[in-house]
């Protein structure tokens, strides 16, 4: 079986476990296809691309779980008049999911050689409605603010003020609240009054949140 096989059938088999479990709607199906997660893997490992596990990517930062990834975008209900912020590009295979489902895409990524390789894939994947910003992601990003949507690939202690500040009247924030170990997927939506409410979703595990409004350091992991 040649490479190009073995990927294109471990993606069939992942898609299966994703349809089974009721994560895949037309648009994340169509989104699902569409992207290449093989791209977002270094060439020793491309053939872990579609089990459904994390995989680390350096500077302890991981790729999430696909079934985690598609979670996520369940939740946040996102469409293509949606202007969205994302909080730790990471890979940037979620990155990419969101410039297929949405309008436009800001991305905040705190280490700078990740950025770096993201927006390369990216642009090599012929996107370019994406921004990639290097910085601190708990206190969002004003400039471009308001956005429809608001998504977060790592975990806070709480769900950060700035956030949600920068979120529409309408909009929704998907985000893992808790500690280093163990979070709760919370989905906040703000009400087109303003007001504001939160829903707590599955168990989760994510890396922390880096930052002023997230944790303050990185905790080292021991490989």
């Amino acid at each position: 079986m040649t490479k190009e096989e073995f990927l294109r059938k471990s993606k069939e088999s992942l898609k299966k476990i994703l349809k089974k479990e009721g994560l895949l709607t037309q648009e994340l199906e169509t989104a699902f296809d569409k992207v290449p997660r093989e791209e977002f893997f270094p060439e020793e490992s491309k053939e872990n691309a579609y089990l459904n596990n994390a995989f680390e990517i350096g500077f302890g930062q991981t790729i999430s779980q696909p079934s985690m990834i598609f979670i996520m975008l369940k939740e946040l209900e996102v469409s293509k008049e949606h202007k969205v912020l994302e909080i730790g590009t990471g890979s940037g295979y979620l990155t990419t999911l969101l410039c297929e489902l949405s309008y436009f895409v800001y991305s905040v990524e705190i280490i700078e050689e990740l950025a770096t390789k993201a927006e390369e894939r990216l642009k090599k994947l012929g996107y370019n409605n994406f921004r990639i910003f290097i910085g601190d992601g708990s206190v969002g990003l004003k400039e471009f603010a308001p956005y429809d949507r608001i998504i977060v690939s790592a975990a806070a202690p709480e769900v950060p003020e700035e956030l949600v500040s920068q979120l529409k009247p309408g909009g929704t924030l998907v985000i893992p609240i808790g500690g280093y170990e163990l979070q709760r997927l919370v989905k906040v939506k703000k009400l087109p009054n303003g007001k504001v409410i939160t829903e707590d979703g599955v168990m989760c595990r994510f890396v922390p949140l880096v930052g002023q409004k997230g944790f303050n350091k990185l905790r080292q992991h021991s490989h």
